[in-house]
């Protein structure tokens, strides 16, 4: 039987102790005040460059800039992310930069005011990176970052940002996903709309969406059943079962970093009920154009063939 190893590999497919790329970590403010203070994300040269040229666009206009833009050495940069950093060996201190947001912007309203400032210019201006974020690849969604990427807390919100333009900024990001089964191991499955700014066409999980600000990991899935599969919350709140978290980063083809934790859930439909309509999922907002119940060994065909989404 042919290992499902691959297919974890092209989902979480990004090493940064073998990148050959300079990269240069993110801060909720720099220089970090604590020797524990969590990078947020990791930048590539060609955000950091723009946020270079931002920075002096707003100081032409009279206004203040934004971001705080440092160099740094080792002693500097903490946290694994940062130690990875230096033990990928790449750059050396005069390439590499720190960034966080000017010490101005000291809470989460100023700077997510800023930041969405900044990402709807380019996205109105279609560009830089209007192949993110110009014209439909703008989500209209905020997700919250937080100021330390692996706590999920309300409290601990950074900033929010436009969705789009997370991957940027190689921020975390939060999402959940739910396998819908019955008790014969068939898997309802849908097709991903042609339309989707990303992987249109692709199978994917039953049910699955990021988590958005103001909303927890339940109460998101419990959303996106509605939204994406027409599962209303009577059926959904009692059946549906946590079953862990899985996070990784994956790189796009063009280089930019999407580190992600999803929240998994299953649903059992309840044996005898399969025909039950209430348990039949349908496309609703348009995310999906249409679901079929597949029996597992024919859906891990399909996950070798690569007809599903990475993750």
């Amino acid at each position: 039987m042919a290992s499902l190893l691959p297919i974890v590999d092209a989902c979480d497919n990004f090493r940064i102790e073998t990148s050959s790329e300079v990269l240069h970590p993110l801060y909720v403010h720099v220089p970090p005040e604590t020797g524990d203070e969590p990078i947020i994300g990791l930048l590539r040269a060609s955000i950091l460059e723009e946020l270079e040229k931002y920075n002096q666009k707003l100081i032409s206009e009279g206004s203040e800039p934004i971001w705080m833009i440092m160099e740094w050495t080792g002693d500097s940069v903490n946290g694994l992310i940062g130690r990875r950093i230096l033990a990928a060996k790449v750059g050396d201190e005069k390439t590499r930069k720190m960034v966080g947001f000017s010490a101005t912007l000291n809470t989460p309203e100023l700077r997510s005011d800023a930041i969405k400032v900044m990402c709807e210019r380019w996205h109105h201006a279609a560009e830089p990176f209007g192949d993110l974020i110009a014209g439909k690849m703008w989500r209209f969604e905020l997700y919250p970052i937080y100021s330390h990427p692996f706590v999920l807390d309300e409290r601990k919100v950074a900033f929010a940002m436009e969705r789009a333009a997370t991957p940027l900024f190689g921020v975390v990001t939060y999402g959940v996903h739910l396998t819908m089964y019955t008790a014969d191991h068939r898997i309802w499955v849908p097709r991903r709309a042609k339309t989707k700014q990303t992987f249109g066409g692709m199978l994917d999980n039953t049910v699955a969406g990021g988590i958005p600000r103001g909303y927890n990991a339940f109460e998101s899935m419990v959303k996106e059943c509605m939204e994406e599969a027409s599962l209303e919350e009577d059926v959904v709140r009692p059946t549906i079962k946590p079953a862990g978290a899985v996070s990784y980063i994956y790189q796009t083809k063009k280089g930019w970093l999407q580190p992600e934790v999803e929240y998994v859930y299953d649903l059992l439909v309840p044996p005898g009920e399969e025909g039950d309509t209430k348990y039949t999922p349908k496309p609703f907002d348009g995310e999906a154009e249409s679901f079929e119940l597949i029996p597992i060994d024919v859906v891990r065909e399909k996950m070798l063939a690569q007809e599903f989404k990475p993750n």
